[in-house]
């Protein structure tokens, strides 16, 4: 039976620590929001915007961030949207954002992966803190604007060297995308775009992303992710390897 729907039947128990309950309970979520900051990858890939993310990809975080994308948690949508939304309202508000109309763009899935999991993650988290930053009174759309233009590897066990060859010229533009997104606000017109990814490991994914934007004219204003992971460098990472 799909565990999105055994949620459903079962009595809850949270996907961060197992306590019973509730998928999410009050220590967990507030894991998911704990310090929404930047927190770049070190050192950051070339074209990377500012990256802000809302805690550290370890502990209940990343255990809550696998059930939904590995293990077909699905309920646990509005709970790492949150800490997407969280970190949006947390950007914009130090002006970089203000007075603007927020895209959020979420960083396209694999079609094989997508087919596997049954869905679109990061996708599906980008539409629901669309969704709490209008409630939050900031105008804000989903803007599903890439795509994958060709296959690419798993990334896991991949240095970052590796992970940039990887996906070099992996994302393109949906064809005929430039049609304005219907967001819950009027706004001034001007249009931020920001990136959304579940976790930023080496960059390489927010920064291919965000080439693509940049090659079809539009300049992405920053990225978010619901965790950053803490680097660990391979040897050859010094080297450039």
């Amino acid at each position: 039976m799909p565990p999105a729907l055994l949620d459903l039947i079962l009595p809850p128990r949270c996907a961060g620590c197992g306590a019973p309950g509730a998928l999410a309970c009050p220590s967990c979520r507030a894991e998911l929001l704990r310090e929404p900051a930047p927190r770049p990858p070190d050192p950051p890939p070339p074209g990377l915007p500012v990256c802000w993310s809302a805690t550290a990809y370890d502990g209940a975080a990343r255990r809550m961030i696998l059930a939904y994308k590995e293990r077909g948690r699905t309920a646990l949508v509005p709970v790492l949207a949150a800490s997407v939304s969280a970190c949006v309202a947390a950007w914009a508000a130090g002006g970089a954002g203000a007075r603007r109309e927020v895209w959020l763009v979420p960083v396209p899935s694999a079609r094989a992966a997508s087919r596997r999991r049954g869905h679109d993650p990061v996708r599906a988290v980008a539409a629901a803190a669309a969704r709490e930053l209008c409630r939050r009174g900031l105008p804000a759309a989903l803007a599903p604007l890439l795509r994958q233009g060709r296959r690419v590897a798993d990334q896991a066990g991949l240095g970052s060297a590796e992970r940039a060859a990887n996906l070099s010229g992996a994302f393109e533009v949906v064809p005929g995308s430039a049609a304005r997104p219907r967001t819950c606000g009027s706004g001034p017109g001007a249009v931020a775009m920001v990136l959304v990814d579940d976790v930023v490991t080496t960059g390489t994914t927010l920064a291919e992303a965000a080439r693509a934007l940049r090659a079809a004219g539009a300049e992405p204003s920053a990225a978010v992710t619901v965790a950053a992971t803490r680097r660990r460098r391979r040897i050859g990472d010094y080297y450039g390897q």
